[in-house]
């Protein structure tokens, strides 16, 4: 058994943070399936707000309260205090500071905005027997989503990644709830040759494409192709 157990599903953006965040770090990990919309009283006792993922450190405790940790962000962090190396948070006070804001900017906006606006919309509907619903969709790609792709390619710059020249918790985090996006509906970002090109370098990596690969395989089982919300 690994040491490390993720409660959650590869559909979940947040739990392919933390896979991310293992794999970069070169950690062995399971994934153990949560119905997070009808979980089981066990897990609720290690996670009081109902979400995924939540961590268990089996070299903390196999049971219980004891050994978890709920929250993407807080298991992330905790990752980087086990296995500090390489390095996914940066050490100088105003780049670390840089990384998590966009951490949680991705995390509470990019994230939110795109899964119930187009994410949910699409597969939720499919998976209830229902088409797509597109005119819901399609309103958050075409009003809502453009200023958060204009914040981030902002913050890009001319830089290849979010904070410095290394990939960080920041690239990990966007990368992750920008595919969440690209599960259901096509990613057409000419607008913003930045975040596009920051996307293909991210795709690129072993942390970002298994654990995407995991989810693409669950969603297209109910979703043949993606939607083209143009």
């Amino acid at each position: 058994m690994a040491e490390l157990v993720i409660y959650g599903s590869p559909i979940s953006p947040f739990v392919r943070k933390v896979a991310a965040c293992c794999i970069e770090k070169d950690v062995e990990y399971e994934i153990e399936a949560v119905n997070v919309f009808d979980p089981p009283e066990w897990f609720l006792d290690i996670s009081p707000m109902k979400r995924i993922p939540v961590l268990r450190d089996r070299s903390v405790a196999s049971e219980g309260q004891e050994g978890t940790i709920a929250d993407s962000s807080a298991i992330c962090a905790y990752l980087e205090k086990k296995h500090p190396e390489p390095a996914l948070y940066p050490h100088h006070p105003y780049a670390h500071g840089r990384a998590l804001w966009i951490e949680e900017y991705a995390d509470t906006n990019l994230a939110a905005i795109g899964g119930l606006g187009i994410f949910r919309p699409i597969f939720f509907s499919v998976t209830q027997g229902k088409e797509p619903d597109l005119d819901t969709a399609r309103e958050t790609w075409s009003t809502k989503m453009p200023p958060i792709f204009d914040y981030l390619e902002a913050s890009l710059g001319d830089n290849d990644y979010f904070v410095h020249d290394s990939v960080s918790i920041a690239d990990i985090t966007v990368a992750c709830c920008l595919m969440q996006i690209g599960l259901v509906a096509e990613l057409k970002l000419d607008r913003w040759p930045a975040l596009a090109a920051h996307l293909e370098r991210m795709k690129a990596r072993d942390s970002i494409a298994v654990p995407f690969a995991k989810a693409e395989r669950a969603v297209r089982k109910a979703l043949p192709e993606v939607c083209d919300l143009s």
